[in-house]
């Protein structure tokens, strides 16, 4: 905790508590270390996603452990319709969003998740697995920027991420602490309980938690590195004008292209608001289009307006980044969109 605090981890916080051992095991932790540095608290919070019948009573029980260590329980609930697929991301994001909102009424401006060492390999496994480029399989930060769009003054925080999860559970039966296991981590149709059950045969075979979680941290220095040499590009080619951004387009061009292309997606994400990136064969059509000088009459994506104007901070060579929705809609900007969407087909 204080390696974290030392990097700008925020506290007070609250601990997401779903019930299981990990964060159990994070909710005693956090509030243990609190009194003995003579800091506020955390404050607990759950959230009830009601896909089973017994979801309410779990969130109940918590709240009891949470009393019992005298620390102060909030429970949110995720009401509306629910999705027929990919539930695991759609109940992810409800639950970010629920608890976003929360920190935010509460002027709090962390919230603390129990993640281990071996949620950070399955994980890297989860993304290798979707063919992630360095970014995914960097994976989890220590110190990360809220996970949903709209709570930018928001970190998610994971003191445990070096710690493997026998290690929290054992810590827990010392202790005397009873958990809840979630019958949906025995579902074989969700992607990271199937690759959880393949951990043991990958560890014989000498590809162990510990090591995956490694390879995820070389590559997060790897990722600080890029981000630090993109920064420097940013800062050589963009120029904010009138809430657009002009772009010096030979300059990000001319940048190595895992630069070039990073920048560009910082460039996207600022202007659209949006905490994800593009789509990376989009994106990558999009940069070779730049590097070309085929930008022609406009393109959009991720939200975004680009387009050649007349003059810019950067002379003929500029090009403009907009937000899509809040550009003018007058006739020279509706042959733009035209000509834009047209050429994105």
């Amino acid at each position: 905790m204080e390696g974290l605090l030392a990097r700008g981890a925020p506290w007070p916080g609250a601990v997401a508590v779903s019930g299981g051992g990990d964060s159990i095991a994070l909710m005693h932790l956090l509030s243990r270390w609190a009194r003995a540095t003579r800091r506020p608290p955390p404050v607990v919070v759950t959230v009830d996603h009601r896909l089973r019948a017994d979801s309410a009573k779990d969130a109940r029980q918590v709240a009891r452990w949470a009393r019992a260590a005298k620390l102060e329980h909030q429970s949110l609930s995720w009401s509306g319709p629910r999705p027929k697929s990919d539930i695991e991301a759609a109940a992810r994001e409800a639950r970010y969003r629920l608890m976003g909102a929360w920190l935010r009424r509460r002027k709090l401006e962390a919230l603390y998740v129990a993640h281990t060492r071996d949620d950070q390999a399955e994980t890297f496994l989860l993304r290798l697995m979707r063919g992630s480029g360095l970014d995914g399989l960097a994976a989890m930060r220590p110190l990360a920027p809220y996970p949903v769009p709209g709570f930018s003054e928001l970190s998610v925080v994971r003191p445990l991420l070096e710690t493997e999860r026998e290690a929290v559970r054992s810590h827990l039966r010392a202790k005397r602490q009873e958990w809840l296991e979630d019958p949906m981590n025995e579902e074989d149709r969700f992607a990271r309980i199937r690759l959880r059950r393949l951990l043991p045969a990958l560890a014989e075979a000498g590809l162990s938690p510990a090591r995956i979680a490694a390879a995820a941290a070389h590559l997060g220095r790897a990722r600080e590195a890029l981000d630090s040499v993109t920064a420097a590009v940013l800062a050589r080619s963009v120029r904010p004008v009138a809430g657009d951004l002009h772009i010096d387009a030979s300059a990000l061009a001319a940048a190595p292209r895992e630069i070039g292309l990073r920048a560009l997606a910082q460039i996207l994400m600022l202007v659209s608001r949006q905490s994800y990136r593009p789509r990376f064969e989009r994106l990558e059509r999009l940069f070779d289009r730049i590097g070309a000088g085929a930008i022609g009459g406009g393109c959009t994506l991720h939200g975004c307006h680009l387009y050649l104007p007349a003059d810019g901070a950067f002379g003929a060579g500029t090009l403009v980044v907009s937000r899509e929705m809040t550009r003018p809609r007058g006739k020279t900007d509706r042959n733009r969109r035209k000509t834009a969407r047209g050429g994105r087909r």
